[in-house]
Order: C-alpha cells, then structure tokens, then sequence
C-alpha cells in the first residue's frame, strides 16, 4: 500500500523493525446488515489520526515516539471465513514478533480473527467487549463469521465481559454470562461497575470495541447506531482503569461506518486509539 506511515508520523517512527506498535487495517464489510459503509473506517480513521495534535494533555506523553508501524490493509474478502483466517494469520505473526497489536475495522466479523490469535497466544485471556451488541449468534445468515457472532466463540474459551449492551436477541441469552454483562441500563445506576468490571478480569486482557458502544450523540457514524450509550469521559476512566490494573495486550477498533458530512465520529474513533496507546506505554518513555 504504503509509504505512508500513520498518522503521518516521522518516517524514523513508522519503521516495522524499530515499532513497538503495529497497527492492522481491515476495510471489510462483508456481513454487516443494516448500513453498509464499514470498509471506509479504516481509510477514514486513518485521515482524521493525520489532523490530529499528537502530545497527549492527560498523560503528558507522545506515544508514536515508542514507534507506530502501519501495516498493509487485509483485503482478503472472498468470503467471511476467508477473512476470518487471514486477520488471524496477520495478528498472530505480529505478535509473535513481539509487537503491541492493534487492529482497525471494517465491521465487528473481523474480531473472531483477532480474538482467535490472542487467545492462542496469551494465556487465560480476558476478552472485555465494548459494545451495544451482545454479539454472541452462533450462526447468523448461513456463517459463523458474521458480525452478529463476533464473540460467540470467545465466550466459550476465554473469560469474556461484555460493556455497553443494550440490543440482542431473545436467542443469545443461552450464551450470556450475566454475571459478567454490564448493560447499558445498569451502568447508569451502579456507581462501583468500573472497579466489578475490572475485579472479573484475569491478568492478560485483549480489548474489543465496537463504536455503537457509545451514545449516538458523540459518535453517529456506525451501522447501527442504539440510543443510551457509553460517553466519552466514563469510557476512558474504565480504559484507563483496565490499562494501568491489568496487562492489556492488544486491542481492536471496528464499525466507524464514515459519513461524509459529519467528521466528529471519525476524529472520536482516531482520538481513541491513540488514548488507549498513551495508557498503554504510559511511563515507558
């Protein structure tokens, strides 16, 4: 793709060898059902992430200076599954090279990929989902690789939590842990559910998000957007809460669903990928 680096970084910073970070698009939208448009958020992400300041105010850091290489996109779209084996493939070589991965969607499909290779690689692996969703469809439309199953599999082989629900299907309670689903409802009532969330999680932590998690207020642009969401400020005291308590090793971002009016949600999806790697390598500078 590119000699582009991300976020337009100094080249010095976007190199593969020296990055700690690398950072893997994959505009897919192969299974979304409502609004289609998810294969643009990678490239729309990645816009705003260049008209971005880069000294972090909260945590007083410039963390593309630990390296941030931007890898060739996926796009590998002959069918769900076809993707679903080529974004596990990519994610588990980079970490494997002993590199922070973080990945860009497309739609919320491409998470079975991700999850699949930190599991395997990440021993007793917590998956904390953000998400309107629950996501946990054995099958939707004749696949298992579609964006309605995207933790279907995680629920079963890692300690899944689940942040932000407030649409499901009556069908999918058969797979829900509730001990550990924090509904959108609830969180509005219970002052401690950041320190309960936390407490639920094992020491390695992979992050999913999926952007309907928040409210359609601050971040319209997904396919489809649920009324009640997360915010901006409480959703970053829990990340930061879940960075600095646990070993976050990895993390996604999917369904930025670009519009071309309004740019707000774009520059949300960029500002939160570069908070959640400040919190990351906060004080290794």
């Amino acid at each position: 793709m590119t000699n582009k680096t991300y976020a337009g970084i100094p080249a010095e910073y976007g190199k593969l060898e020296q990055a700690k970070i690398v950072l893997l698009p994959v505009p897919y939208d192969g299974t979304s059902t409502w609004q289609k448009g998810a294969d643009k958020g990678p490239e729309a992400f990645l816009d705003a992430s260049e008209n971005m300041e880069l000294y972090d105010i909260e945590t007083g850091t410039e963390v593309y200076k630990q390296g941030i290489h931007l890898l060739d996109p996926v796009i590998q779209n002959s069918s769900p599954e076809a993707m679903v084996e080529e974004v596990y493939n990519q994610t588990k070589k980079y970490i494997t090279k002993n590199k922070f991965v973080t990945i860009f969607g497309g739609e919320h499909s491409v998470s079975i990929g991700t999850i699949r290779a930190f599991n395997e690689c990440f021993e007793d692996l917590t998956v904390l989902q953000l998400d309107a969703h629950a996501d946990l469809r054995m099958s939707y439309e004749g696949s298992s690789c579609n964006h309605a199953c995207a933790v279907h599999e995680a629920s079963k082989n890692t300690n899944l939590i689940q942040v932000g629900i407030r649409s499901m299907d009556q069908t999918e309670l058969k797979w829900m842990n509730k001990e550990q689903t924090f509904f959108a409802h609830e969180i509005q009532e219970e002052p401690y559910w950041m320190d309960a969330a936390v407490d639920l999680m094992t020491e390695n932590v992979f992050i999913t998000i999926d952007l309907d998690c928040f409210d359609p207020s601050i971040l319209s642009s997904t396919g489809t957007p649920e009324p009640g969401g997360l915010l901006w400020y409480e959703t970053l005291e829990f990340l930061r809460k879940t960075f600095k308590e646990k070993n976050v090793v990895g993390f996604d971002i999917v369904e930025l669903c670009p519009n071309e009016i309004d740019k707000s949600s774009d520059f949300l999806a960029a500002k939160l990928y570069y908070k959640m790697l400040s919190y990351k390598f906060q004080g290794k500078e």
